[in-house]
């Protein structure tokens, strides 16, 4: 069996009790990062067996585990933070156990795009998850092209780097209403809502007002914090 088990994405209690009794009667558990996952393990107390897992041996990986799923092994998989499979390794595995008849479990937890979008005042019926923005310009653009029709909220994670308001700006959107989400449930501190950032417009350019707000929760800033 494998279980799909959602970890903090920050604070180590936000966690369920499903996802401690699998991470502790697992016969395996999959990391992205076996040294964050023993984090976790160590904080409540879980002498777990963890192997590597991540995007650059998901391949590799997924091929040597597939027998031992079949075989009957009892597999949890975690990312850093979050569920695995939402812009983290997990979901080839995942795809291949089902299309294997391998039973899979999905043991549900902390959101980090939820958690962005419910603090930042804009959730409704309905958002738009992006995934981590695009790096080129001419992609982005199409992104924000799209979105002007879009009037909903949307997520996206992005880098601190690349943060700045001059980047929306400087694709011709200028006064989006947008909030940064640093740290979705940070240790000791309850954060209740991210600060709005008003997006400057680039030199030479009028400002215009668009119709979408637009959460963003940082890249480099998610949820897996030391």
């Amino acid at each position: 069996m494998l279980s799909v088990c959602a970890t903090p994405i920050g604070n180590l209690e936000d966690v369920t009790l499903r996802v401690l009794r699998e991470l502790t009667e697992a016969d395996l558990v999959l990391c992205e990062d076996t040294r964050r996952t023993r984090i976790l393990l160590d904080r409540h107390g879980i002498a777990a067996r963890t192997l590597s897992y991540h995007e650059h041996n998901e391949a590799a990986r997924t091929a040597e585990l597939l027998p031992r799923l079949l075989a009957g092994e009892r597999v949890a998989l975690v990312s850093d933070a979050g569920l695995p499979g939402i812009n983290d390794p997990g979901a080839r595995l995942i795809a291949a156990a089902l299309e294997a008849g391998v039973p899979v479990t999905v043991l549900p937890g902390a959101s980090a795009v939820e958690t962005a979008l419910v603090a930042s005042g804009y959730a409704g019926e309905q958002y738009r998850f992006l995934g981590y923005l695009p790096r080129g310009a001419a992609a982005l653009a199409s992104i924000w092209q799209e979105l002007a029709r879009w009037r909903h909220p949307a997520v996206a994670f992005e880098s601190p780097k690349r943060l700045p308001a001059r980047r929306l700006a400087s694709l011709g959107r200028s006064n989006v209403q947008s909030a940064v989400a640093s740290k979705g449930s940070p240790p000791r501190k309850r954060w209740t809502r991210p600060s709005s950032i008003p997006v400057v417009p680039s030199r030479g350019m009028p400002a215009a007002r668009s119709s979408y707000p637009s959460p963003l929760k940082s890249r480099g800033l998610r949820p897996t914090f030391r």
